[in-house]
C-alpha cells in the first residue's frame, strides 16, 4: 500500500485555531502600543514647546504673548511647529507660561 504524504483536515483546523489565538492575544497588545506611542509623542511636544519657552523668556526679556511667538520662529523651532498626534490644538496658557497637558 502507497502512504500518501500531506496534511489532515484536523491537523491544519488545528493549527489555524493556534494562529488565530495568538492573533487574539498579539493584536490587542499592538493596539495598545499604538496608543501609548501617541500619548508620548504629545507629551514630549509639550514638554519641548515649554523648554523653548524658557528659552524665549531668556532671550528676549518678556514671556511670549502667544504660543506661535515661539513655535513660529525657526530659531527655537527649526522643522515646524510640533503637531499632536491626535490633532488637538496645543493651548498656552499666558498666567503660568505654559502649555497646558492632554488628557489622552
Amino acid at each position: 500500500m502507497r502512504r500518501v504524504k500531506g496534511f489532515t483536515l484536523v491537523e491544519l483546523m488545528i493549527v489555524v485555531l493556534i494562529l488565530g489565538a495568538l492573533a487574539a492575544i498579539a493584536i490587542p497588545r499592538i493596539m495598545g502600543g499604538a496608543q501609548t506611542a501617541r500619548i508620548s509623542a504629545c507629551n514630549t511636544n509639550i514638554d519641548m514647546m515649554n523648554s523653548q519657552i524658557e528659552l524665549y523668556y531668556a532671550n528676549e526679556g518678556t514671556w511670549p504673548s502667544a504660543l506661535t511667538d515661539v513655535t513660529n520662529d525657526p530659531n527655537y523651532f527649526p522643522e515646524g511647529t510640533p503637531v499632536c498626534p491626535f490633532s488637538t490644538a496645543y493651548t498656552y496658557n499666558g498666567t503660568t507660561n505654559r502649555v497646558n497637558t492632554h488628557s489622552h
